[in-house]
């Protein structure tokens, strides 16, 4: 209740700011009706929240909500614990498949996992977290750099150095251009033993409240586990969990943006 506050101010400006949040841009004249704010006391708070770009005025004259705020979700977000966020939702993909899962990020052009959530009914594969990967030899690898900006893209590629592990191992720029133009359209990558010819992986990417990537999880399993038959089952599965992830970030899916 406004009457207990401590600090009234603050909690008209806060009332303020949720307010235009649920309705969408208003008039001053609603937010003072609405939220019973003197009219002086109003304008001053409206004022000083323009100020410091927590709101803008468009064109019909209505209040909006304004950069200072994104600007400050994308510093809070960046302070979530990713791999906490993830923790659950890779163990219950695993539980759900009975497959080891990893998550992996993309640090300027080296990938790792920073998360390991292991199997029993799986084979033991040589990962742990803080391996790096390879960007166009593993599921995750292929997944991060297919949604990097282009130009980010092509200079990392123009930079690799390519090593035939396995004879299924893309070899040359304009392969793995054509690999990642695919994982982009279908929405997920696939490992098809080119690290380990044993070893299958499905992979499927995670975005933020910008709808940039920022990390990317993957499904893992030996040539039987992961085959033509449940190839499409478990891309499904790690879709599923890639956008649980993401909207734990503050992503919305193009549907939900279009409710909202």
């Amino acid at each position: 209740m406004l009457e207990s506050s401590k600090v009234p101010a603050l909690t008209r400006a806060i009332d303020i700011l949720n307010f235009i949040a649920q309705v969408g841009p208003c008039s001053a004249a609603r937010i003072i009706d609405e939220l019973a704010i003197p009219k002086s006391t109003a304008y001053l708070l409206l004022g000083e929240l323009k100020r410091q770009r927590f709101l803008s005025i468009d064109n019909q004259d209505n209040y909006c909500l304004w950069t200072k705020l994104v600007e400050l979700a994308g510093h809070a977000l960046s302070k979530l614990d990713l791999r906490e966020l993830a923790r659950p939702r890779l163990t219950q993909l695993m539980d759900e498949t009975g497959l080891l899962c990893h998550l992996g990020i993309i640090d300027n052009q080296n990938a790792y996992y920073i998360l390991k959530i292991e199997s029993s009914s799986t084979i033991s594969v040589r990962s742990h977290e803080g391996k790096s990967l390879s960007l166009y030899r593993s599921g995750i690898g292929k997944c991060l750099l297919a949604w990097q900006p282009e130009a980010v893209r092509d200079a990392i590629i123009s930079q690799l150095t390519w090593q035939q592990a396995t004879p299924t191992t893309i070899m040359n720029p304009q392969q793995l251009n054509d690999e990642l133009a695919r994982i982009r359209y279908r929405g997920w990558s696939f490992d098809n033993g080119e690290d380990y010819p044993d070893v299958r992986c499905v992979a499927a990417p995670v975005f933020n409240a910008t709808n940039a990537l920022t990390a990317a999880i993957s499904v893992v399993g030996t040539r039987q586990q992961i085959n033509d038959d449940n190839r499409d089952y478990l891309a499904g599965k790690a879709i599923a969990c890639a956008k649980d992830i993401s909207r734990l970030l503050g992503w919305k899916s193009p549907f939900e943006l279009q409710a909202s």
